[in-house]
């Protein structure tokens, strides 16, 4: 696996690379639908593919961990053979839903033990049963055990949190070392670098966690609660010490403004659970801004969707069609306002990657964001 930077844009700092797995390149910068479970709620595989284009999904550990189970999934051959996926995957570690289920968890210097949501049942994971979770479920990009800071954390729970995020990268890493592939494919991991809203901690978590670095690098804590401008700033102060051969995954972020904002301070990778989860509750990303579905005014409003949107899926479907799907609680209204702003968020980056080849990326942008930002 390797990660080659093939442009950039003069006057940002955002760039195009490729990077290389044994299940397919992803070209970058690029946005990974989030499939939770197995699956990316409510759209077809053969949509993700063929209308969507997505080149990378993700799988999240401790959602697969606790179901199906590993058992389960080595007896299928690992998570591409079970859910038919023969592109690449990425796998989180599961310290993000350790940070969301802080009334149910303990966190101690050897891991973390934690309830399960579903029955209530104890479970731990260290550094070293991470590793072994993620070569079992086969992604070919895993995460390291980290924990999520809270972006309102304050200088000593920081301090702390990343001294126990340094101290499992190190062990995760030497047993990554230590071990195979299950299956018969190359797997890489990124480390992540945390330190909460703290410039000097960033600094400091990136400086330790390249040194376990090989393909790329996470960004996580980030989009918990701080303000945008913030986040920004962290973003400032970590690409520049990453080398250009890294890939930089920025996690859980975000609205289409968060995504091109990250774009031209250097991040390559995104994912977020927004496109699906604000679709299913009517809310459409588009080019000329944001829709609510739900709203009367689309009532009898038979245009297309998004008439910019040129490579979407929606063309068959008028706004009216849409609304009343929603208010009529049917569920295709569900997955076909997810396909949408899936379709969406991999156009965005799609043409962003075109403008950063053509040298003229921070003027489009600045061009399209107030469109893309606007409520309809």
């Amino acid at each position: 696996m390797k990660f080659t930077k093939t442009a950039s844009d003069p006057a940002s700092s955002a760039r195009c690379g490729v990077l290389e797995t044994d299940h397919g390149s992803i070209r970058t910068p690029i946005f990974m639908p989030v499939g939770t479970v197995g699956s990316v709620k409510g759209v077809y595989h053969r949509d993700l593919k063929e209308d969507i284009k997505a080149e990378i999904i993700l799988g999240n550990t401790y959602h697969l961990y606790l179901r199906p189970g590993l058992e389960t999934l080595k007896a299928a051959g690992g998570l591409h053979k079970f859910e038919n996926w023969d592109r690449p995957i990425l796998t989180d570690s599961g310290g993000f839903q350790v940070f969301s289920l802080s009334p149910i968890r303990k966190l101690t210097p050897e891991g973390c033990t934690f309830q399960s949501h579903i029955d209530g049942s104890r479970h731990q994971f260290t550094a070293e049963n991470n590793v072994e979770t993620q070569r079992i479920i086969g992604a070919d990009i895993c995460m390291a055990l980290d924990e999520c800071c809270p972006g309102d954390a304050d200088r000593i729970y920081a301090r702390k949190s990343l001294d126990l995020t340094k101290s499992w990268l190190e062990r995760f890493a030497k047993h990554f070392r230590e071990t195979d592939p299950v299956y018969d494919y190359r797997q890489t991991f990124f480390p992540i670098i945390q330190g909460c809203t703290f410039p000097d901690m960033r600094a400091e978590a990136t400086e330790h966690a390249l040194q376990f670095s090989e393909v790329g690098i996470a960004i996580g804590g980030l989009a918990v609660g701080e303000p945008a401008e913030v986040m920004y700033e962290m973003i400032e102060t970590v690409c520049p010490l990453i080398p250009q051969d890294r890939a930089r995954y920025l996690m859980g972020v975000g609205t289409p403004a968060n995504i091109l904002e990250a774009i031209s301070r250097g991040i390559d990778m995104f994912d977020c659970v927004m496109p699906t989860r604000n679709g299913r509750n009517g809310m459409l990303f588009t080019w000329n801004g944001v829709m609510n579905m739900r709203n009367a005014k689309w009532a009898q409003d038979f245009s297309e969707i998004d008439p910019a949107g040129a490579s979407f899926v929606d063309h068959t479907y008028s706004k009216a069609y849409l609304h009343h799907l929603f208010v009529a609680g049917e569920m295709f209204a569900a997955m076909l306002a997810s396909e949408h702003n899936l379709a969406f968020y991999l156009d965005l980056v799609r043409q962003a990657r075109s403008h950063i080849q053509a040298g003229d990326f921070k003027a489009w942008k600045d061009s399209v964001m107030p469109k893309i930002t606007s409520r309809l």
